[in-house]
């Protein structure tokens, strides 16, 4: 990020927070050894390893024998639903998940239908929120695994975890209950053991950590079937070497988010609050996209501006040191619109239209203002120039 600029795609990455550097700095020159017994070197990383492990596994409620790092979210999910999906395969073959889940979990549910799984596609409603009545109404006599992202990536809709905890708690049989928190991680308190989920994903860099390193919880006595094989230096499920420097960066970045979660939380919420204030009020015909108030995620706000396409305003912005996203977080959507926003109803010219804003703990009001001005500036440009925006508001040729 270049100096000067406003940084509001937080929802794909952060910026390094500056104690995280200088943690991570300390392992990459003094520290770098990898664990091991009878030498110091080995010993004394074996010790901030555990240490390490034990910040991120209280973060989450869990144990630290119960936290495995890994390379980022994406393993950490891979691990999970193909480790414990082949570790089932005989008992049953049918799986759940939602069409507006995270690429994560929906590129594995293809995979899955390849080797002869049966994936339940569950649909949201017009806010991105998926009922607990369509997973009750799924689930089957072979259903082996449901699968659910808590904070959707596009609108940053909250997901009803408790409700769907209590239903597959009264199922006849054991199900497998994975979360991807990677958005909600550091945005809403996470406790594992309340949310009673077997494997639960999350990402350092979504939380001002270091890019390439995440970590998956894994519940005390849940089989996960071996799905990557090599040498074993860190952690068994994710054979070869992690760094010390990116599980040292993470857990300075958990240690500083969640100092005072609440206070983060709180500060994020009124950011978004205001922000959606002064689009509303700055710029006519433009739609929230997903929830209002506690049912969406503190940090996002996603809105679809009429008679303009977002891909156009995202350039204009960027030409303005600003960074927003349009589409899609992590997932390269080219023109195409986000399927996200199609699943929950929205037709092609809203989907294309739209703009999302997630905000982190370093935004600030005067960049919002500065932000709005220069959006609304944008969008009466880009109206000017529209035959159907003229044709439609003839008053203002």
């Amino acid at each position: 990020m270049k100096s000067g600029n406003i940084y509001m795609d937080n929802c794909i990455t952060t910026a390094p927070a500056p104690e995280v550097l200088v943690e991570m700095k300390t392992y990459l020159t003094d520290g770098f050894w990898f664990p091991a017994s009878f030498i110091s070197t080995g010993e004394s990383t074996a010790e901030a390893v555990a240490s390490f492990k034990q910040t991120v596994a209280d973060s989450l409620n869990a144990s630290p024998d119960e936290l495995h790092f890994t390379s980022g979210g994406t393993l950490a999910n891979n691990i999970s639903i193909k480790g414990v999906t082949l570790s089932r395969a005989v008992r049953g073959r049918h799986v759940i998940c939602s069409v507006v889940d995270y690429p994560d979990l929906l590129t594995n549910a293809a995979f899955l239908e390849k080797i002869g799984f049966e994936v339940s596609y569950l649909e949201p409603d017009a806010q991105g929120r998926v009922s607990p009545q369509q997973l009750k109404d799924a689930i089957r006599d072979d259903t082996v695994l449901f699968m659910t992202t808590i904070v959707n990536h596009v609108v940053g809709t909250i997901q009803p975890m408790r409700e769907y905890r209590d239903i597959l708690r009264a199922a006849g049989h054991k199900i497998h209950f994975h979360a991807d928190a990677c958005q909600a991680y550091g945005k809403l308190p996470l406790d594992v053991k309340e949310l009673d989920v077997d494997t639960l994903s999350v990402s350092a860099h979504k939380i001002h950590g270091p890019q390439g390193i995440g970590a998956l919880y894994v519940k005390h006595g849940t089989k996960l079937e071996q799905i990557i094989h090599g040498v074993k230096r860190i952690d068994g499920l994710q054979p070869g070497g992690i760094g010390i420097a990116l599980m040292a960066g993470f857990a300075k970045a958990v240690e500083l988010t969640f100092a005072d979660l609440e206070g983060g939380i709180r500060h994020l919420r009124g950011l978004s609050d205001y922000l959606l204030e002064q689009l509303e009020a700055r710029i006519p015909e433009i739609e929230l996209n997903g929830p209002r108030g506690e049912g969406r995620a503190c940090h996002n706000i996603n809105v679809s501006i009429a008679y303009i396409e977002g891909e156009a305003v995202t350039m204009m912005l960027d030409l303005n040191g600003i960074t927003v996203a349009t589409g899609s977080a992590c997932a390269s959507q080219g023109l195409k619109p986000s399927y996200v926003l199609l699943a929950m109803g929205k037709n092609h010219v809203q989907s294309h239209g739209s703009i999302k804003f997630t905000l982190s703990r370093y935004n600030t009001r005067e960049e919002v203002d500065f932000v709005v001005e220069k959006l609304a500036e944008i969008t009466a440009e880009l109206r000017s120039r529209s035959p159907l925006y003229k044709s439609t508001h003839p008053e203002e040729r």
